[in-house]
């Protein structure tokens, strides 16, 4: 039976992408060698690497005023390497906008380094809602933002004018709408959720916004240093890099990112419909501020929720249940998933009636 993966990552890929994969581990190439085994540095290897970073300035329509850096560590190692690169060492100040968990966990490092100000929070509502109407002037080192909430549905549809750097986090939306990346001074995305295969994280920086803070940077964590080696200051997660390359040569071959993004929209509208035409089912963000990448949702009536878990499995339905702090369920609508399989759960959502 087909598998309808609505995982929040890590996530589903197109199966094109696993397929090469596949035989690229086995034999890279038709060299005689897996690509698990060859050298980073190899001339084999190192095209993969130049053309993953030059797809990523070309699906972004960004110019070479931006550098592309894949790196180890996950989206979390970035809580720490933004605020140690971008706020200055004395008297260091840096405005954050709480809209999750992963919000408030790059909150907590930026704070071991120097003055975070929270400029808006939904924390109190816990977190269903985008805060708005607030500013951002010159005084702060820089703005950090995160585009998407996984857990709780959330997205950031606008970002606002800000008069200092602004830094977002990507890690689930990104590539999945047509937004204008170049408002973006630094970008960071784990690439579990949209692009590829845990292990390996993307970042967007640009160049003229590095080397200001009057700090003394560890070496592994200075994006200057890695930019200089061009992502190989040390050896690169060659499999997760390879496997990103494949992804976004996918993306870019079937429209690029408007046509996902239309792709996204069409998805995210058929279950959304369906939450609020049944009223067996309500959703968790407020509607104005819906992601169009992770649905969460709760069933009202708890005695009809074993039916509805036995008829979304039997469906060949996987990844649907909600995270842990929240609960409910959690449908994420990444850019490899088939609107076939959306329809698939809005049928048995309507079954359960």
């Amino acid at each position: 039976m087909k598998k309808h993966n609505f995982s929040a990552g890590p996530c589903i890929l197109p199966q094109e992408v696993f397929q090469k994969s596949a035989e690229a581990i086995l034999d890279f190439n038709g060299i005689g060698l897996s690509l698990l085994e060859i050298s980073h540095r190899s001339k084999d290897f190192v095209p993969v690497m130049d053309e993953a970073r030059a797809i990523v300035k070309r699906l972004m329509k960004l110019g070479d005023e931006y550098e592309v850096l894949f790196l180890g560590g996950g989206a979390s190692l970035q809580f720490a390497m933004v605020p140690l690169n971008l706020m200055k060492s004395e008297n260091g100040k840096a405005a954050y906008l709480d809209t999750g968990t992963w919000a408030a966990g790059a909150i907590k490092e930026a704070k071991k380094l120097g003055t975070v100000d929270i400029v808006g929070s939904s924390k109190e509502d816990q977190y269903s809602y985008i805060p708005k109407d607030y500013k951002v002037g010159s005084e702060y080192d820089y703005f950090h933002c995160t585009s998407n909430n996984t857990i709780y549905g959330t997205q950031m549809h606008e970002f606002p004018e800000v008069d200092t750097v602004m830094v977002c986090d990507m890690s689930s939306d990104i590539f999945s709408n047509a937004r204008d990346y170049s408002k973006f001074d630094l970008m960071y995305a784990g690439a579990q959720k949209n692009m590829g295969p845990a292990g390996v994280t993307v970042v967007v920086v640009k160049k003229e916004i590095l080397g200001k803070t009057g700090r003394d940077i560890f070496s592994m964590l200075d994006y200057q240093k890695h930019i200089e080696k061009e992502s190989m200051y040390n050896t690169p997660p060659v499999f997760p890099v390879y496997a990103t390359l494949l992804t976004l040569q996918h993306l870019e071959n079937n429209g690029g990112i408007e046509a996902a993004e239309q792709r996204n929209i069409a998805k995210a509208k058929l279950i959304y419909d369906e939450i609020d035409r049944n009223p067996l089912f309500e959703g968790f963000a407020k509607k104005e501020d819906r992601s169009f990448m992770n649905v969460s949702f709760k069933i009202l009536d708890e005695n009809k929720k074993e039916a509805f878990d036995n008829a979304w499995k039997a469906a060949g339905i996987s990844g649907l249940n909600g995270h842990r702090s929240l609960g409910g369920y959690r449908a994420s609508l990444y850019n490899a998933l088939n609107i076939e399989s959306v329809k698939v759960l809005v049928d048995v959502m309507k079954s359960i009636s």
